[in-house]
């Protein structure tokens, strides 16, 4: 069980300061400029409140052992896993791999522009294709690749990009990769893209426009309205990228997600999608609606071309995964899973917590303060509940929160007891913290910050 350091006063750096701090190290030693972060770091690990780079010692599924960086053991619930089908340790999945080892070895060898691919990798592709109604399917060894690659590898310096502001990391750094040209619109705000659209074709009737969002916001668990993008894109002239990483497969009837939901799978230019949220294996795709544009980001998006392709036992983890997820059994794990979500949802309202967004595996579980969120983390392993802290500047400042992680596999008693440690850690933390509370974000001032994204 992991054991709290609550033996003396916790410092005020351990408390405060994020990961922003040391973004832009200044000075000509580029090795020992770590030198300061490396210090907060080890600060926060002193008093048991630096959550991060955990290790499972047991299968990730819906009880775990865990240990963190410092090697002490967190044995419990677990609601910190990426794996909201329960599939990871699926026998047919299992299965799968090990077949896929008889027959080819643990290693794909190769780009896919080379000597990479498989039978298996291939056939994921014509699977995945029939899934989203015919798209031209291109692969990628993980999620973040896929999404990078499909912004990179399509946009050149002359063309825009326009990004909602909470868009994810792999998609911003796409654009900084492609093109100077890149603008933020408000989180959601159907009116700031037109406005930010409008101001761009006056000035630029020549070059390209790709406007990315997500189906369903990561740190927020919301959705765009899809149909209204669509509208605004074709005004302009513009092509809209969704990428759909967190609700392909698990969300609907159909695993089809927000686009399914919205009846907007045939509606969008590009979509993107992971592997390792629903479908038990790293790895990801970019659809698109041509040969010919398929063919483009095979040999123009560098992290296709240059890095080695999904190793055949992760093609055919996915293809089993998608066996079961077109099937009444997904279908049955999908009713599951959006059953867990509503019952967490409802139950920790009961208590006095705060949920953000709209149903989804995504739980975020708004706390506050870092400093409080920090002691919270500390004090929810120690009863016995694993689940990932956020923080700025991944959320606002002053916005820290609970990313929680809701499995098909996970039963109401599970999330009983998340629920009530998850309270019980947060009252013991506040508790410790009223001493430093004066000088953190106020509540008001996230959520002034928050209208300020979507207003934008």
């Amino acid at each position: 069980m992991f054991k709290s350091n609550k033996t003396n006063v916790i410092p005020e750096v351990a408390l405060k300061g994020s990961l922003r701090d040391f973004r832009q190290p200044a000075g000509t030693d580029l090795l020992g400029r770590a030198d300061g972060f490396f210090e907060w770091q080890d600060k926060r690990r002193d008093y048991g409140l630096w959550p991060y780079a955990k290790s499972t010692a047991t299968a990730p599924k819906t009880h775990c052992s865990a240990k963190t960086d410092c090697g002490e053991e967190i044995v419990g619930v677990n609601f910190a896993s990426q794996d909201y089908l329960s599939l990871a340790s699926h026998p047919k999945v299992k299965q799968a791999a090990l077949e896929a080892i008889e027959e080819y070895g643990v290693h794909s060898a190769g780009s896919a522009a080379l000597l990479g691919n498989t039978r298996h990798s291939l056939l994921l592709e014509k699977t995945i294709s029939d899934y989203v109604h015919g798209r031209e399917i291109v692969l990628y060894p993980t999620g973040w690749s896929a999404g990078f690659a499909s912004v990179q590898g399509l946009v050149r310096p002359n063309d825009h990009v326009v990004l909602d502001v909470l868009a994810h990391s792999c998609l911003q750094e796409g654009a900084r990769a492609a093109t100077q040209n890149i603008h933020f619109h408000g989180h959601l705000n159907i009116d700031g893209l037109a406005r930010r659209l409008h101001r761009i074709r006056n000035a630029d009737k020549d070059n390209g426009i790709l406007v990315v969002t997500e189906s369903l916001f990561s740190m927020h668990s919301d959705t765009p309205d899809i149909a209204a993008l669509r509208a605004t894109c074709d005004e302009y002239n513009a092509v809209l990228l969704v990428d759909c990483a967190h609700d392909f497969g698990c969300i609907g009837d159909d695993g089809l997600g927000h686009l399914g939901l919205q009846n907007m799978l045939d509606n969008v230019d590009i979509i993107i999608g992971s592997f390792s949220k629903t479908f038990a294996s790293n790895g990801g795709f970019v659809a698109v609606k041509s040969r010919a544009t398929a063919e483009y980001l095979k040999y123009y998006s560098a992290t296709q071309t240059f890095s080695n392709a999904l190793s055949p036992v992760q093609a055919a983890a996915v293809l089993a995964a998608f066996d079961i997820v077109r099937s009444e059994e997904g279908r049955q794990r999908r009713r599951r899973l959006m059953d867990n979500i509503l019952y967490m949802r409802n139950e920790m309202t009961k208590v006095g917590m705060e949920t953000l967004g709209d149903p989804s595996p995504i739980v975020p579980v708004r706390v506050g303060a870092e400093g409080l969120a920090r002691i919270a983390s500390r004090e929810l392993a120690s009863l016995g509940a694993i689940a990932n802290l956020v923080e700025y500047p991944a959320v606002p400042q002053g916005g820290a929160r609970f990313r929680v992680q809701v499995m098909a596999d996970h039963s109401h008693e599970d999330v009983d007891l998340l629920v009530h440690m998850m309270r019980d850690a947060l009252r013991s933390a506040d508790l410790e913290f009223r001493s430093y509370r004066e000088n953190d974000p106020s509540p008001a001032s996230v959520r002034s910050w928050e209208a300020a994204t979507h207003a934008a």
